[in-house]
């Protein structure tokens, strides 16, 4: 990657995300873009309407430092409704600019430089470049696929015990848990996120949880909070947001919870970052945290469906398709269409296929784990899945 000038030697090689390049890349070809994770409709006309009732009731200055009082009453309220968890909203949910703010806030605070953060390989973009800014160091643990072992089950990711256990030593600060797990899909298991907890207990680690699809899990799978495992509500920070529950990606509202000590470091450096944020938005998010469960259920139910959609054309098209248990997003196996490098494939795939994915290489510290792997986001229009998939089956079936 090109060295930027003037840039700080900790943020060389994070240049424009590949988010935003193929993005472009689909606004410059009129490619249907499958790569970057947001959808292409609006959430429930009851959370809009009560932002726009807020903007027009005049709540367009500064909230308060910590978020509305609503919204943080709301988070708690959801927290003990979904995952029977107990926070005050006074002092242990911090309102920020969605969990990136959230994540970044955190990383802040509390590493030092030289700390390692544990991670699973493939992270999100966004942890690589946190972690450097807080000066720290990541200890990727390789999530693999692992074939199924019985005829039409699905392909799950897997990581070694044993691996997770050498991540450990006496320079690791943070675990940085993401489940269900982007790019993968992955929806940790009850077992390992006991041995996760047991780690961080034996080695007194704080862990940092990443939690913005806890409610978009398939196929009968179970979100469980690692702040629910003994020993780990007061060593747990859970990040979560609005933005994927409720289809509003571009409002950023997002809040961090925990034991109030840990929130008040995170608010410390939180506060000179954006300092506040999306003031009618954040009583408009606390009336989608309020919404009956019918709405969660059948959210959850309709993008299954969307990725089953999706998932039936690439499998057609002669891709192997590693189907989530969770998230937005599937990922396939490029080899399996004669294709060697995800790069090159995914940068060629507009022109071939008229659809754009992303390379998943991008997620992994060592790109070559990644270099046969490519991401579709199924959080999209039938309308526009079904086009996308015909234009797959034309290229490849």
């Amino acid at each position: 990657m090109t060295r930027l000038p003037f840039l700080t030697s900790r943020l060389q090689g994070f240049g424009t995300t590949i988010f935003a390049e193929m993005s472009a890349l689909a606004a410059r070809t009129g490619a249907l873009n499958l790569g970057q994770g947001f959808p292409d409709t609006d959430g429930p006309t009851a959370v809009s309407e009560a932002a726009i009732a807020a903007i027009r009731a005049g709540v367009n200055q500064y909230p308060p430092g910590p978020g509305i009082e609503d919204l943080r009453v709301a988070v708690a309220e959801h927290q003990a409704r979904f995952w029977n968890l107990s926070f005050d909203p006074a002092s242990e949910i911090l309102v920020t600019a969605g969990a990136t703010e959230a994540l970044a806030a955190t990383l802040l605070a509390l590493c030092e430089s030289g700390d390692e953060v544990v991670v699973f390989d493939p992270t999100y973009d966004s942890y690589a470049a946190g972690v450097a800014l807080a000066g720290g160091r990541m200890r990727g643990v390789l999530l693999r696929p692992e074939e199924a072992t019985t005829p039409g089950a699905h392909t799950r990711f897997v990581f070694d015990p044993d691996e997770l256990r050498r991540a450990f030593n006496p320079k690791t600060r943070l675990l940085l848990l993401n489940t269900p797990h982007n790019p993968t899909g992955k929806v940790f298991t009850t077992e390992e996120l006991e041995l996760i907890a047991e780690l961080c207990q034996e080695h007194d680690v704080l862990a940092v949880t990443d939690e913005v699809y806890e409610h978009l899990v398939f196929d009968g799978h179970a979100h469980q909070p690692l702040a629910t495992f003994p020993g780990m509500a007061e060593r747990t920070l859970t990040v979560s947001s609005g933005g994927k529950t409720f289809s509003f990606t571009g409002w950023k509202i997002g809040w961090v919870c925990g034991p109030a000590p840990l929130v008040a470091a995170v608010r410390t450096a939180k506060q000179f970052l954006t300092f506040v944020n999306g003031a009618p938005f954040q009583p408009a998010i606390a009336v989608g945290l309020r919404l009956a469960d019918e709405y969660f259920a059948t959210f959850a139910s309709d993008l299954q469906a969307k990725r089953d959609l999706l998932g039936s054309f690439l499998t057609e098209a002669g891709f192997e398709v590693l189907s989530p248990e969770g998230t937005y997003f599937a990922t396939v196996d490029i080899r399996s269409v004669g294709a060697a490098d995800t790069v090159d494939f995914c940068l060629s795939l507009p022109e071939r296929a008229g659809v754009v994915a992303v390379p998943s290489s991008v997620f992994y510290q060592d790109p070559r784990d990644g270099r046969h792997l490519a991401r579709f986001c199924f959080a999209k229009k039938d309308t526009v899945l079904t086009d996308a998939g015909h234009r797959l089956l034309a290229a490849f079936g």
